[in-house]
């Protein structure tokens, strides 16, 4: 979870959860998650940006200051791998043809 201030920032151009969600075109469900301190996507959050009246160099007044991560200095953080460092020169391709991948048929 982030901290964010994006229920102050609403609050202070007062503007309901509803209009805020109807404006950045989301769900309001989304705006409390936010608001909660759950993250969003980057797409999410250019969209309350802008229904918010402000320019997306405005970014941190609502979601603070993000550390910048490089893909050169930071693993994929879903799978935990470095995707850089995958390759597919190990992919051998199969030599069967069409009709023996059909039926089924095993490499010899």
């Amino acid at each position: 979870m982030s901290k964010n201030s994006l229920k102050k920032v609403r609050k202070s151009l007062m503007m309901s959860k509803a209009e805020l969600a109807r404006k950045a075109n989301i769900s309001a469900v989304t705006i409390t998650r936010i608001e909660n301190g759950m993250s969003c996507r980057m797409e999410t959050q250019r969209k309350i940006i802008l229904a918010l009246g402000l320019k997306i160099s405005d970014k941190n007044k609502v979601f603070g200051e993000d550390i910048e991560l490089s893909a050169k200095d930071e693993e994929d953080k879903r799978s935990g791998i470095d995707r850089r460092k995958f390759s597919y020169d190990i992919h051998v391709p199969e030599h069967r043809s069409d009709k023996e991948r059909r039926n089924g048929l095993a490499l010899d």
